[in-house]
């Protein structure tokens, strides 16, 4: 038969689980305004996108009115929104882009 000492205090360790930060969407908008060549430049030096990749997704926003340029976390993509506002801005375009919650 085991003895047990009354002082012995038992430690439980919690579980803890890391969270996986949310992810946002950035998202360009059309516009009658925009050149199609600079909708490729901004996916090509802000995105990193290929020639390709950035021709195929300008003509999916120009015939759907929207399309996703990328999936980053809060913070990137803010920074790729402000990068896409100024580019445009200082191109004298109105091209806009926004973030969603993925």
């Amino acid at each position: 038969m085991a003895k047990f000492d009354e002082n012995v205090e038992v430690i439980t360790k919690e579980e803890t689980k890391a969270k996986v930060p949310k992810k946002y969407k950035v998202i360009l908008l059309n516009d009658d305004y925009t050149s199609m060549e600079f909708v490729v430049y901004v996916l090509e030096s802000i995105f990193h996108k290929t020639p390709t990749e950035a021709h195929n997704l300008m003509m999916s926003v120009h015939t759907t009115g929207s399309g996703v340029a990328g999936v980053f976390s809060f913070e990137v993509a803010e920074m790729k929104v402000a990068m896409v506002t100024e580019a445009a801005r200082q191109n004298e375009y109105p091209l806009r882009c926004v973030l969603e919650e993925e």
